[in-house]
């Protein structure tokens, strides 16, 4: 028997989303990959691991320590965003890498846009996008071309963080 395609229990991922950003759209950039994750805890160390694993075997750890927190602060965000839809729904993340740069994308299904907290000194949380915003080049997010629910945040992780 020949097999054309790969076998129906095997999922494939969604395409990359497409996005604003100068340099280009998701799909020109040469490496990347993709991660789904249930919104549950074990989600942000999950996709933290992997990142870090996925930078090493691209020869880009000079940019793992940006690129490890600001998929840790994203996943957090998106898993709490899921967790507050009903039915809760995954968190996807992708990882696109150019020579100098890495770029993080989270979607979860919640359509409420991401909002840095007005946060107070001793607060123990809240402080998640503040952090991207200090540790990434750029960030943004968007609500998918094509009528799909949810939102994707994304931040771009470069040598040069902030600029």
């Amino acid at each position: 028997m020949v097999m054309l395609g790969p076998p129906s229990s095997v999922r494939l991922p969604p395409p990359i989303p497409r996005f604003p950003l100068a340099q280009g759209t998701a799909d020109e950039w040469p490496l990347w990959t993709f991660l789904e994750l249930g919104a549950l805890p074990g989600a942000v160390p999950c996709a933290r691991l992997h990142a870090r694993q996925v930078l090493w075997e691209w020869s880009l750890t000079s940019l793992s320590e940006s690129a490890e927190l600001l998929v840790s602060e994203l996943t957090a965000n998106a898993v709490a965003a899921s967790q507050s839809m009903v039915p809760c729904a995954p968190v996807r993340l992708w990882l696109l890498a150019g020579r100098a740069q890495v770029l993080v994308m989270i979607w979860d299904a919640c359509p409420r846009p991401p909002v840095p907290a007005e946060v107070r000194e001793d607060a123990e949380s809240g402080r998640g996008l503040l952090l991207v915003e200090a540790m990434s080049k750029r960030w943004d997010w968007y609500f998918p071309p094509g009528g799909t629910d949810g939102k994707v945040v994304w931040a771009l992780a470069a040598d040069e963080p902030g600029r």
